[in-house]
């Protein structure tokens, strides 16, 4: 009887375990500490971005809007001088054709908080009209360090609490060196600091509210990680991209639980209760909510600009939407599309919410946004590109291949930024990351997928044959090689201007569209590999 209480003893522990239920991942700190391997990484890993904050950025010197560096800084200027009621309104002293604001409140009050930081140190940087075009070289250093500091105190910590929340499960076990190459792929994925700190965003604000939300859902807090998911919504309309992702996956758990509709209820309220704190400014009146509610809407700019990897453009080339359709038709074609692809995975999880099926969740709602949603950019692949990083132990050899044709797909815009330099150091750095002796990606442990049955893993192994063929990989790696060369040392046809972007939008897109395939395909199989698991249980 001892014996046995001891076995049942122990199958709570790992069910637990198994299940994410650890309320505390960072009981892992109390037993091994925060390794100076970490640390370091976290140090080498803000230096990097350092160094490329040394290059220019978006719009530097080029009359007469000078890129989204400008956009940034001069919204810092609208917030610190105008109230809040008339930072999305048009006015005299708000012309919103110059940068106006474009993004949720909680965009706002971050401009704002830099703002007063400036404002400090350069009250010239931020001076209402005065400072439209300004790039002396003490406000280029103090914008520079409002995102390192944003990347410092928001993204970091929410990549280490991902990681350890991660490494108390069952599928995220691993050696210290795994746990270490995992934060290295996170923090030092090429994509995100070429575009913060090269071309200049924000985006480590929303992608880190994004990952502690991921964090906290992992690990059983689901009215944070409804709180914090919606922070990252109210910072960047994007984030909606991982909405049906979260939906389904908090909504499955909630009908699974003794009284779904008191759970849905919380989260609901939750929900209600951070939109309401987040908008109240705006909440005073219709016309202050609907001012800003028409700015996170651009309809009038079409259903894409520039040349992106996506499936409107990329068929732009054979149908000429913008000429055949109205606005208003290509609104409700891109939602239907977007809504028809990324159904699938969230049924998936409503159906059946699991730790390991919510992170490709994630991926394959973000990839189906990106591909068919309204208005896509460049810069939207680091959407689908964040859970890919956050699964890169379970995906060892595609985190590589997606975030090669990640920066691919980005090489235009950040060759008209002059970030080719940082582009190709970026890149090199990360390949000796990625291959690193004692990781994953390397020869010590190879690719292989951690925790799946053998009948699973060759279905997968079919799959990705298939799909991930080398010879086909070999081709466009050599193929985007070539291109690269073309694009730096010669010039298009008078009469094709845009020919060499068409090409690498083409090569991208099909691209992008076999790991949509493959992470649909792989979180179905995840479904029926855990259905079984559960009637194992049950028989146990």
């Amino acid at each position: 009887m001892k014996k046995k209480g001891e076995m049942e003893k122990v199958i709570k522990v790992k069910d637990k375990v198994n299940d994410g239920q650890d309320d505390d991942p960072w009981w892992w700190l109390v037993q091994e500490g925060i390794r100076p391997s970490f640390l370091c990484i976290s140090l080498f890993a803000l230096l990097v971005r350092v160094a490329v904050g040394l290059h220019p950025y978006s719009g530097a010197g080029t009359l007469p809007k000078f890129g989204d560096y400008e956009a940034q800084r001069h919204w810092m200027e609208i917030t610190l001088n105008l109230p809040p009621k008339d930072w999305y309104r048009n006015s005299s002293v708000n012309d919103l054709s110059y940068w106006g604001l474009d993004y949720p409140p909680l965009t706002a009050y971050q401009s704002y908080v830099h703002g007063v930081f400036l404002k400090t140190f350069d009250p010239d940087s931020v001076a209402l009209f005065t400072s439209r075009g300004y790039e002396s070289y003490l406000g280029k250093l103090l914008m520079r360090w409002t995102v390192l500091s944003s990347d410092v105190l928001i993204f970091f910590p929410a990549v280490l609490y991902f990681v350890l929340v991660y490494r108390s499960m069952r599928f995220g076990m691993g050696q210290n060196s795994d746990v270490a190459w995992h934060i290295a792929m996170i923090l030092l994925n090429p994509c995100l600091i070429l575009i913060d700190h090269g071309h200049f965003q924000y985006n480590c604000i929303s992608l880190g509210l994004t990952i502690a939300a991921i964090a906290a859902a992992l690990s059983q807090k689901d009215l944070v990680a409804s709180v914090l998911y919606c922070l990252a919504l109210n910072h960047k309309q994007m984030s909606a991209y991982f909405a049906p992702a979260f939906s389904g996956y908090l909504l499955g758990k909630c009908l699974r639980k003794k009284n779904p509709l008191l759970e849905v209820t919380k989260l609901g309220l939750m929900v209600i209760g951070t939109f309401a704190v987040v908008w109240w400014p705006y909440l005073q009146s219709k016309d202050a909510a609907l001012a800003v509610l028409s700015r996170l809407a651009p309809f009038e700019r079409g259903i894409y600009e520039d040349y992106v990897a996506n499936f409107w453009c990329t068929s732009s080339v054979l149908v000429k939407w913008k000429k055949l359709y109205s606005t208003q038709s290509l609104r409700i074609f891109s939602l239907a599309a977007t809504l028809i692809t990324c159904l699938p995975s969230m049924v998936q999880q409503i159906l059946a919410p699991s730790s390991k099926g919510f992170l490709y969740a994630l991926l394959n709602s973000s990839f189906s946004f990106y591909l068919f949603s309204f208005q896509v950019h460049e810069k939207s692949i680091l959407l689908p590109l964040l859970p890919l990083t956050l699964l890169a132990l379970e995906e060892s050899r595609l985190i590589l291949w997606l975030t090669h044709f990640a920066m691919f797909s980005m090489f235009p815009l950040l060759h008209r930024d002059k970030l080719v330099l940082a582009y190709m150091a970026l890149y090199a750095l990360f390949i000796l990351v990625y291959f690193a002796p004692c990781g994953p990606g390397g020869r010590c442990h190879g690719t292989k997928t951690l925790n799946n049955t053998q009948k699973t893993k060759r279905s997968e192994d079919f799959i990705t044959s298939i799909t991930f063929h080398p010879l086909v990989m070999g081709f466009l790696g050599l193929c985007s090689l070539i291109l690269h060369v073309i694009y730096l040392t010669m010039h298009p046809p008078n009469k094709y201007l845009f020919l060499f972007e068409a090409v690498i939008m083409l090569i991208c897109f099909s691209q992008f569209v076999l790991f949509t395939f493959y992470f649909n395909s792989k979180q179905w199989m995840l479904s029926k590999h855990l259905t079984s698991k559960d009637q194992q249980k049950k028989l146990i």
